[in-house]
């Protein structure tokens, strides 16, 4: 039998789980780059992206310029920026709320979604054989973990 690979042992420190965080926060950055770069993007504007994709499955309200500010720690000038950029770009809609026209809620187009889809497929495909490794039991564990993490640093903001 094969020793287990470092990074395949379970952490059993807050520096060995620090480690694996960076790694991946480094992995996922990486693909995000080169996402960006293929298509004329800043990496701000990817984060944004992905903000205003799950902001509907975490809170199920649409993003708006102004939470986006705050998600992103950006000022109202950049936010502005981002989103003409990525208006331009045919990634996202800005549209008018219908029962308060002073709202804005944004909007990942589904073209734009589809090709996102199609550049990350490799992190899909990554996390999925990583899943596999795993009973539905050590999943929700994982979740509840990531979860929990999450929590956390967003109520250091």
């Amino acid at each position: 039998m094969q020793p287990e690979r470092p990074e395949e042992r379970p952490p059993s420190d807050l520096q060995g789980y620090a480690v694996l965080l960076r790694t991946l926060n480094s992995e996922i950055n990486r693909i995000a780059h080169a996402f960006a770069q293929a298509h004329g993007l800043h990496a701000t504007d990817v984060h944004a992206l992905a903000a205003i994709m799950d902001a509907s499955a975490l809170d199920g309200e649409p993003m708006t310029p102004s939470r986006l500010r705050e998600r992103l720690n950006l000022t109202s000038g950049a936010v502005s920026a981002c989103l003409d950029r990525l208006e331009r770009a045919g990634h996202v809609t800005r549209a008018r709320d219908s029962a308060d026209r002073r709202v804005v809620h944004l909007h990942y187009n589904p073209a734009a979604r589809t090709l996102a889809r199609q550049y990350f497929t490799p992190l899909a495909r990554g996390t999925e054989a990583a899943r596999r490794r795993f009973t539905p039991e050590q999943l929700e564990t994982v979740a509840e973990f990531l979860g929990a993490l999450n929590r956390e640093l967003a109520a250091e903001r």
